[in-house]
């Protein structure tokens, strides 16, 4: 991941991962659902909790508080699988557009914290999302990218694109 432009291409899960600038990682795919659905997915804590965490990291979420407006913030806090110690990831809601795009902070990483946007655009039923973390500086992402902090987000959708597939969430198509 160190060259500019470099691509991950994860076929398995139709999510494609790119370094876009010396700042910012870009993450696509597509959902097969309306907009409004993937979008409550991102918004409401009790759908949000059910596929943000990678199952393969073996970590616990211990709550999920998201206030998903403009101004709002959100907090998790996940139990770390090694020290068993608690872990927070918290920051602030600075655009909430229904069914189009969300912008938050990332605030635990204090100076070095990203700024992520998500869009969500339809399409005969499916749902393009593409989710841009601009970081404060190369060295953030740098950071990011060896810390295996951005490492989930391939199975992160995937869990994503199954909770969408759920006789649950079809009822609200």
């Amino acid at each position: 991941m160190g060259e500019r432009n470099s691509e991950i291409n994860a076929a398995e899960y139709n999510t494609k991962v790119e370094r876009e600038s010396e700042r910012e990682l870009v993450v696509t795919r597509n959902f097969n659902g309306p907009a409004h659905i993937v979008f409550d997915a991102w918004t409401k804590a009790e759908l949000f909790k059910r596929w943000w965490v990678p199952k393969s990291f073996g970590i616990s979420l211990l709550s999920c508080e998201v206030d998903a407006r403009t101004g709002g913030s959100y907090r998790l806090v996940f139990r770390h699988p090694s020290s068993g110690e608690p872990v927070s990831f918290f920051g602030r809601y600075l655009e909430v557009v229904p069914h189009s795009r969300v912008v938050w902070t990332n605030e635990e990483g204090g100076e070095g914290g990203a700024v992520t946007t998500v869009t969500f655009e339809e399409r005969g039923g499916e749902t393009l999302v593409v989710m841009r973390d601009l970081y404060p500086s190369k060295q953030a992402l740098d950071d990011a990218i060896a810390s295996g902090s951005t490492s989930g987000t391939c199975e992160q959708f995937e869990q994503l694109d199954q909770l969408l597939a759920t006789e649950e969430m079809s009822a609200l198509s």
